[in-house]
């Protein structure tokens, strides 16, 4: 048997390199500011606090008046008005669907010579409903000739149809169309919760 020798292992000793200051290097003198750099505080316009803590102003509402001495006065009845309004809900139909839902079950009715009561459901379809109403009546009112038409708002509770229609309901309208509907229902009771 051999042994082997082993061969001693050198080892190196780090080299520290010292760095000579020279003459070239200068100190050089960091400036601290007081106060920050950025613009000095300039106010956007707009305050949380005071938009909270606003109170609400009385403006004073200027009346508009227009004479319609002048102005063509001719003769137009339901009939005008109603064919009127379904053309222009036909087209608002095509043009903006989400106005043509709230306010297509508006109601208009001529109440006397010169004046229109719209009966709507809600405030918010009437909200829909003005973003638009300026545009049809001058068109109506362009068409019959009649520029001293009047416009009353009445709010129409009863026009309002809210039913939550439930899966028992529709199971019953079902039944009325067919009764045999209803023996299946005893046979399999349906879970129509």
């Amino acid at each position: 048997m051999k042994i082997s020798e082993k061969t001693p292992e050198k080892k190196e000793k780090p080299v520290e390199q010292s760095v000579a200051p020279t003459e070239s290097m200068q100190e050089i003198a960091v400036q601290k500011a007081n106060k920050p750099l950025s613009r000095p505080g300039t106010s956007s316009g707009f305050s949380i606090n005071s938009f909270l803590n606003k109170e609400e102003k009385q403006t004073p509402e200027e009346e508009v008046t227009v004479k319609t001495d002048h102005l063509p006065q001719s003769h137009f009845t339901d009939t005008d008005l109603q064919m009127e309004w379904n053309l222009m809900l036909k087209q608002l139909q095509r043009k903006d669907s989400f106005v043509f839902n709230a306010i297509k079950t508006f109601k208009l009715v001529k109440e006397e010579e010169n004046r229109i009561k719209v009966l709507y459901p809600s405030d918010s379809a009437k909200v829909e409903f003005d973003k638009i109403s300026g545009e049809f009546f001058n068109h109506f009112r362009r068409k019959v000739h009649n520029h001293s038409i009047e416009v009353d708002y009445l709010r129409d509770v009863e026009n309002l149809k809210i039913e939550v229609v439930t899966k028992r309901k529709i199971f019953e309208k079902l039944v009325e169309k067919n009764p045999i509907l209803k023996d299946l229902d005893d046979l399999m009771k349906f879970d129509l919760t």
